[in-house]
């Protein structure tokens, strides 16, 4: 099975997951735990799990709810359940406990497997009929169902901010594609390790390290958070040649003590970011600071993560872009679902292997999102002459003032273009003399004498009396998702008492 950078892999999970344990390589080593765990071991292991879950008579392509940190036993639900031919309903332990309710219930998963450290999460949270699975004992010899490569593989929810999570649907073909897009941007092989610091019940952790090294051949060193004392160290001494994070945590690396050794700095060839926008100035002085080359890229949990990257040095890197498409086809539109031109600005849409199947139970919004085959990705950007996009906003975080839409991460860059702002996020709050009004949160480093009045002054230089805040919010800490992105739609409730 050998990857192609034009077509996307073949068959199962299950396909895969059996070619892997032929060659016996190593798949995972676990910062908490000394036994690693090679492809032989997962796949038996996994399909005990699918055994155990095919006996208590799970039909094919049933939801089962999977409650786990980050670990062994996390990594072993996942496989198990896509092993078996099941929907692995990965659940957000950080959601709080109506987000949990709400996806439970609405995935009608009959069993969970659950991790004893979240057993009285689940017993608060499950819904009358579900029950826990103990998957620890041989089911005997049981055969499985049947699994095609358009059969449900996964069910991911969405963070909500706008109302009700939408369960996103993707297949056993769609998942596989997810691990490949970044296996061919990046171009990994079976001697790459990837640090895996995010959540595996995120998109990013699940489909760009876990599936990513399944498809490629190569390892995943998990630890089961990020921690910003303890990441140089996990990076060193559990071999890592590469990582996935988010541009918070590169902001927090890079305002911290301590930096990787000689050793760890040669074998690294990249650290990628994802999930939100980096900003170019944290990005530059990153990699000033580190010497590891950032590749930006651009992903969504309908599309199993990444559809943009930018290409490897000694590739074009582009400062401020995610990149161009690789694996998947993406194009700007116009409200009309026409293509822009070059440098016109539109809705960022993708197509491609690696976009979901639908909304789980959700028509309406399944056929809201998609236009013509092309799914809408509710990003504003544009695409150069080079085929490297920008985004410059999202449709639904847009400031409008005074009739004029103003994008958030404008006024972000400027925030982060001081070396003091360690979180930045800029969102509207309602006025009766322009409609909404600009304000903006931020975390500054310890010690810091930032005011007000410098961030305002510094904003208004960069962008003018127009786009700058009219308030700066300091807080300890930003809103974020579970893989630490900010989540900017909730920062008018928590300064609301300021």
């Amino acid at each position: 099975m050998n990857l192609s950078p034009d077509h996307p892999p073949g068959g199962t999970l299950r396909d895969w997951i059996d070619h892997r344990a032929r060659g016996n390589g190593l798949a995972f080593v676990f910062w908490d735990d000394p036994d690693i765990l090679d492809w032989q071991s997962l796949r038996d292991q996994a399909r005990r799990i699918a055994g155990a879950l095919t006996a208590r008579g799970i039909a094919r392509g049933d939801s089962v709810a999977i409650m786990q940190p980050n670990g062994r036993d996390g990594v072993l639900a996942f496989y198990g359940a896509v092993y078996g031919g099941f929907r692995a309903t990965m659940i957000n332990l950080a959601a709080g406990h109506d987000a949990i309710e709400y996806a439970l219930a609405h995935s009608e998963a009959r069993v969970a497997l659950v991790h004893d450290s979240v057993a009285s999460l689940y017993e608060a949270t499950r819904p009358a009929g579900m029950t826990r699975a103990d998957v620890t004992e041989a089911a005997g010899d049981v055969a499985l169902h049947d699994v095609a490569p358009g059969d449900h593989a996964l069910l991911m929810y969405t963070s909500g901010t706008t109302g009700r999570p939408k369960g996103v649907v993707h297949t056993q073909s769609s998942l596989l594609a997810g691990g490949w897009t970044p296996a061919i941007a990046h171009k990994l092989t079976e001697a790459d390790r990837a640090l895996c610091v995010l959540p595996i019940c995120h998109i990013n952790g699940l489909c760009v390290t876990v599936i990513g090294a399944l498809v490629s051949g190569g390892s995943v060193a998990m630890c089961p958070r990020f921690s910003v004392s303890g990441f140089w160290p996990q990076v060193s001494e559990m071999g890592a040649t590469w990582f996935s994070v988010v541009p918070t945590i590169i902001s927090h690396l890079l305002h911290a003590e301590g930096t990787p050794d000689a050793d760890t700095m040669i074998r690294l060839r990249f650290g990628r970011s994802a999930s939100a926008a980096l900003a170019p100035d944290v990005q530059s002085a990153f990699e000033r600071r580190f010497h590891v080359p950032i590749i930006e890229t651009m992903g969504l949990t309908e599309t199993a993560a990444q559809i943009l990257s930018n290409p490897l040095p000694p590739g074009t890197r582009k400062i401020g872009s995610p990149g161009i498409a690789f694996g998947n086809e993406v194009a700007v539109f116009a409200p009309d679902m026409t293509e822009c031109g070059p440098e016109a600005e539109g809705e960022i849409v993708v197509r491609g292997p690696n976009v979901m199947r639908e909304y789980l139970k959700n028509p309406a919004a399944t056929q809201a999102t998609f236009a013509n085959g092309w799914l809408r990705t509710g990003d504003l950007g544009k695409k150069d002459k080079d085929g490297y996009f920008f985004v410059t906003g999202r449709l639904k975080e847009l400031i409008i003032k005074g009739g004029e839409n103003i994008a958030p991460r404008e006024i972000d860059e400027a925030l982060y273009s001081h070396g003091d702002v360690i979180e930045a996020a800029a969102f509207a709050r309602p006025c009766t003399t322009y409609g909404e009004r600009v304000e903006a949160a931020v975390r500054v480093r310890d010690g810091s004498g930032l005011s007000n009045d410098d961030l305002v002054a510094l904003c208004v230089e960069k962008l003018g009396e127009f786009k700058a805040p009219d308030r700066i919010h300091f807080l300890p800490e930003l809103p974020k998702g579970p893989s630490g992105k900010i989540q900017r739609l909730k920062l008018l409730a928590v300064t609301e008492a300021g």
